[in-house]
């Protein structure tokens, strides 16, 4: 098996303020296979950012180990840089040039000459959606459209390991998707990918791997599925005709509970196509024919409040 393309261990990181330290990773542990999305979740001040910035060397650790792609952040700071791209969550980019013009010295910043600076620089514009606005001055850019250039400049030199730090906070539904799109391409070509985001369905969408810190440690690590299963939650709603056709299955399955008005029966259910075929087939068995049905199985949002005792905040920079 190949290494992991990031390998993190009893990581620490401790702010000095007037009222003392304040701990914001506590030995958080997180392990990323090559070529997989990761997702770090978590209320402000979890320590998301932190981890992205230590990774990408940014900040020194107080404690633990973190390796990417090989190279330890601490001891090999200048091999990790050379692998990596990162988006913060604000721009970065220079608004007295064009968008061209930016990713173009980005290029040769990179040692890419200046022509094969422009040749990504137009591959770039292309798969970001951002030619018609190639020449013209980043000060009439939209936000979305910045945000995208931001991505584009991350990626002049095909990082290995991608960290995108709330990418696509601010962007219209449209442009979402385009980074969407864009991150699925990066991942089939064996880049791994770990972003923050403050949109459960983004990860959901997205991520191999969800991981959840909350108060500076890790408190779930699994594949968006995994967790939905650790949370209780999920049923069948059934609609029936009237009443007493309402009564007479809520007879049949112990458990469950009838709403008189609206003629639904709500069954607790562990999702699946299994258990929701053995409700149908009692209710068949006892003559009890099922008008409507629907399921509701737990999301990232039911997983974030019963890990964390709170809803994912609209706003998360932390």
């Amino acid at each position: 098996m190949s290494a992991p393309a990031i390998e993190v261990r009893g990581l620490r990181k401790s702010y000095r303020g007037r009222s003392g330290d304040t701990v914001v990773l506590d030995g958080v542990d997180l392990t990323v296979p090559a070529g997989h999305v990761a997702a770090l979740l978590g209320p402000n001040g979890a320590g998301k950012t932190t981890t992205v910035h230590i990774l990408s060397t940014l900040l020194r650790p107080d404690g633990g180990t973190a390796v990417v792609d090989g190279h330890d952040v601490v001891r090999d700071p200048d091999g990790v840089r050379a692998a990596i791209g990162l988006t913060g969550q604000f721009s970065a980019v220079d608004g007295l040039l064009t968008g061209e013009e930016n990713l173009v010295l980005m290029g040769r910043l990179r040692h890419l000459g200046t022509a094969r600076a422009r040749a990504r620089a137009a591959e770039l514009l292309e798969q970001l959606d951002l030619v018609g606005s190639t020449r013209t001055p980043l000060a009439t850019w939209s936000g979305g459209m910045r945000r995208r250039l931001d991505l584009a400049m991350t990626l002049v030199t095909r990082p290995r390991v991608l960290f995108l730090d709330e990418p696509t906070t601010g962007l219209d539904p449209r442009s979402r998707r385009t980074i969407w799109d864009l991150v699925r391409g990066l991942v089939a070509g064996g880049t791994t990918v770990l972003l923050t985001t403050q949109y459960l369905a983004e990860a959901d969408e997205l991520a191999d791997q969800v991981v959840v810190l909350d108060g500076g440690r890790v408190v779930a690590d699994g594949t968006p599925e995994e967790l939905k299963r650790l949370v209780p939650g999920g049923h069948l709603r059934l609609r029936f005709a009237d009443g007493a056709v309402l009564a007479a299955a809520a007879a049949q399955l112990r458990g469950s509970t009838p709403d008189t008005d609206a003629l639904t029966l709500t069954v607790p259910s562990a999702g699946g196509v299994r258990p929701l075929r053995a409700v149908l087939d009692r209710l068949d068995a006892a003559g009890l024919e099922v008008d409507d049905l629907s399921t509701h199985s737990p999301d990232l949002d039911d997983v974030f409040l019963a890990l964390t005792g709170r809803p994912q905040p609209q706003e998360d920079r932390s």
